[in-house]
C-alpha cells in the first residue's frame, strides 16, 4: 500500500513537470512575441517622428485593439482581466514611443489615480492635483499629457466641480473609465472598537452611510478633501480610521480592517480623461454636449426633440447654473455616437438652431470595462 502511494506521487510528480514545461515553453513563446511587437512600436514611432506627427497616444487605436482582445476571448480569463493584460502590454510599448505623463486628483492613492492607470496602463508617470481645477490647469499648461477626473458616481449622482470646468475651458474628453468602487475601512491597528472617529471624502461617507450607521453609529464623520488624505490622517491619528482604497492602505501602512463597506455591491465612478486633442472615431464612441438655452417654455423639449428625431440614444442629462444670468441654466448631455457620424452631426446642426449656444465637450470611445 505504501508503495502504491509513493508510485502514485511519482506519476502526479511527472505530471505536474511536464506542464510546468509547457508553461514555460509558452512564456518563451509570448515573451518573443512581445519583444517583436516592441520593436514595431518603436517602428511606428520613427516613422511618426519621420512625418512629423507628434501624436503617439491614440485613443480610439486602443480602445479598437482592446474590444477585438475581447471578442477573441475564449476564456478560462474573464474579458476583464485580459483586456488589463493586453493594455498593459500595450502602455508599455507606448512608453518606447512616448512616456506620458498624467495629471490626477490626489494625494498618491486615490481611486482616481487608480482609473488614470486602468486606463494609460502602468507605465505613464502619474502626478497628483490638489484640485479637479489645478488638473484642468495643467493639462491647459501642456506640462502634463492628460488629465483623469471624475464626473460621476452610480450611487451618489455628479461630481459638480468638474460639470463646472468645462464650462470655462478649452480642454476636450478624449476617454472615459468606469472603475468599480470597493471601499474599506483602514487603521493602524485591527480592532475596530477602538475607533473614536472616521475620516473620508463626503462621496465615501455617504457611499457608505448604512454600513457605518450599523457597525460604529457613535463614531464622529469627518469629511476631507480626498480619500487619500483621509487615510494619511488615520496613519497618523490615535483613534482614528480612514475609509479608502486598498491603494491607500498600501501607501500610508494601514490594516484593512473591514472590506468592501460600499452599501452598493455595483457602487461605480466614471472618470474622464481631458486633452487638448480631438479623438476620431472609433466604431463604439460618445459624444458629450454643453447646451446653453433661452430662458423660456420648451426650452427642455427643444434640446431633445433633435436627437430622438435622428435615432440618437441619450444617455445622460444634467443642468447647472450657466453663471450668465439669474435663474438660467446650461446642459450637459451625453448621446451614443461620435460627432462625425452623420445623424450626431445632423442633431448638432440642428440644435445650433434652437439653442443659444452649443458646445462639443469631445467624442470619446465609451469606456470598454
Amino acid at each position: 500500500m505504501v508503495y502504491w502511494r509513493y508510485g502514485h506521487f511519482d506519476i502526479v510528480s511527472e505530471m505536474l513537470n511536464n506542464l510546468r514545461d509547457q508553461i514555460d515553453e509558452l512564456d518563451e513563446r509570448i515573451q518573443a512575441l512581445i519583444i517583436e511587437r516592441a520593436k514595431i512600436a518603436q517602428q511606428v514611432a520613427k516613422t511618426k517622428q519621420a512625418s512629423s506627427d507628434e501624436v503617439y497616444y491614440r485613443a480610439e487605436r486602443e480602445a479598437e485593439v482592446l474590444r477585438k482582445v475581447m471578442a477573441r476571448n475564449k476564456g478560462p480569463l474573464s474579458d476583464e482581466e485580459m483586456a488589463r493584460l493586453f493594455r498593459e502590454i500595450m502602455s508599455a510599448c507606448l512608453a518606447l514611443e512616448q512616456v506620458m505623463t498624467i495629471a490626477f486628483l490626489g494625494p498618491e492613492g486615490t481611486f482616481t489615480q487608480a482609473a488614470a492607470l486602468k486606463h494609460f496602463g502602468h507605465s505613464v508617470t502619474t502626478t497628483p492635483m490638489a484640485t479637479i481645477s489645478d488638473v484642468f490647469r495643467e493639462v491647459e499648461s501642456g506640462a502634463v499629457s492628460y488629465g483623469v477626473v471624475p464626473v460621476e458616481n452610480s450611487t451618489e449622482g455628479v461630481i459638480n466641480h468638474t460639470l463646472d470646468e468645462f464650462m470655462v475651458s478649452s480642454l476636450m474628453i478624449c476617454g472615459e473609465v468606469a472603475l468599480r468602487i470597493h471601499h474599506h475601512l483602514l487603521g493602524k491597528h485591527e480592532d475596530i472598537k477602538k475607533i473614536k472617529k472616521v475620516y473620508s471624502h463626503q462621496q465615501s461617507l455617504a457611499q457608505c452611510r448604512k454600513w457605518l450607521d450599523t457597525h460604529l453609529p457613535n463614531v464622529e464623520l469627518h469629511d476631507v478633501s480626498s480619500n487619500a488624505e483621509a487615510a494619511r490622517l488615520a496613519a497618523n491619528k490615535s483613534g482614528a480610521a480612514a475609509i479608502a482604497g486598498e491603494a491607500a492602505a498600501d501607501i500610508y501602512d494601514l490594516n484593512i480592517i473591514s472590506r468592501n463597506i460600499e452599501d452598493e455591491p455595483d457602487n461605480t465612478t466614471r472618470f474622464l480623461v481631458v486633452g487638448k486633442r480631438a479623438t476620431p472615431a472609433s466604431g463604439s464612441d460618445k459624444t458629450s454636449l454643453l447646451i446653453y438655452t433661452h430662458n423660456k417654455p420648451g426650452a427642455l423639449y427643444a434640446i431633445l426633440e433633435p436627437f430622438a428625431r435622428n435615432g440618437i440614444s441619450m444617455s445622460r442629462i444634467e443642468s447647472r447654473p450657466s453663471r450668465q444670468g439669474m435663474w438660467t441654466y446650461v446642459f450637459f448631455v451625453d448621446v451614443e455616437g461620435h460627432v462625425e457620424d452623420a445623424n450626431v452631426a445632423q442633431a448638432v446642426k440642428e440644435l445650433e438652431q434652437t439653442a443659444s449656444s452649443i458646445k462639443v465637450l469631445g467624442s470619446y470611445p465609451r469606456a470598454v470595462l
